[in-house]
């Protein structure tokens, strides 16, 4: 994300506009003349550039990110009305970040259907319109009453076009070592003991220290969360991560 040149643009020699520029543009835009409308679009891209810096850890290309938002940049310059007295970059960034997501659902590696995907969009259009009319957040019956479609129906697009999460996106760090997702998830397939029946890891099991035994035991063989292994036995959950990674290793030595 700290390119210099994106899509053979140097960005550190974009333009900026004053409000009188952007004011003249405008009109001379709303007249018809183009090469006003290219010079808004030169003269915003730091706009861009500064948006797309709020996506800089999904792993997309930088390149990709900064032409699509130019899109979105594109539609609010054309869209944008100077009679509402609103500033165009207050405009134009929900603009921007909304072409964006939908650059990001689109190309999702979860594939979701184009009917279920318009129906989320036409949600969040709804949704974006009756906050603004109520000045608060509608509930979902609202929308489904707006949309004419039942409340499971608008529950199930939302699902369907959320981004998956990794099992080991941190999600707690107190200085030591992060808790991730995967250390919130409970496996019940492992209440099943065949690993106990594995000579080896008995005898490694019985080296540890009691108190270590016993959170692998819950963990890996009765299926516990790292939070539910610390309200029985007492201790925070960052210490049964720090504990559990230590007696991993320890099993793992006395096994090799």
């Amino acid at each position: 994300m700290n390119k210099v040149e994106i899509c053979g643009v140097n960005t550190s020699k974009l333009p900026v506009l004053s409000n009188d520029e952007m004011h003249q543009l405008f009109l001379r835009l709303r007249n018809g003349d183009q090469s006003a409308r290219e010079q808004l679009i030169s003269g915003n891209l730091r706009l861009v550039l500064s948006v797309i810096q709020r996506f800089n850890n999904r792993g997309e290309n930088v390149d990709d990110l900064f032409q699509v938002g130019c899109i979105g940049l594109m539609k609010a310059i054309d869209n944008f009305d100077l009679e509402q007295k609103v500033k165009f970059s207050t405009y134009a960034v929900p603009m921007i970040i909304g072409e964006i997501r939908r650059y990001l659902r689109d190309n999702n590696t979860i594939r979701v259907s184009r009917s279920l995907r318009d129906i989320a969009y036409r949600v969040l259009q709804v949704r974006d319109n009756l906050a603004n009319k109520y000045s608060r957040d509608p509930s979902v019956g609202e929308i489904a009453s707006e949309l004419n479609l039942s409340r499971e129906e608008i529950v199930f697009a939302l699902d369907a076009i959320q981004e998956p999460v990794s099992l080991f996106e941190p999600i707690y760090q107190d200085g030591g070592d992060p808790i991730y997702v995967m250390d919130q998830i409970s496996d019940e397939k492992n209440i099943d003991e065949k690993w106990l029946e594995n000579l080896s890891i008995k005898e490694a099991l019985t080296r540890l220290g009691e108190r270590e035994r016993h959170i692998l035991t819950l963990r890996f063989f009765r299926g516990k969360t790292q939070m539910e292994v610390a309200e029985e036995i007492g201790i925070s959950q960052a210490q049964v991560s720090r504990l559990e990674k230590s007696a991993l290793i320890q099993l793992k030595r006395q096994i090799q």
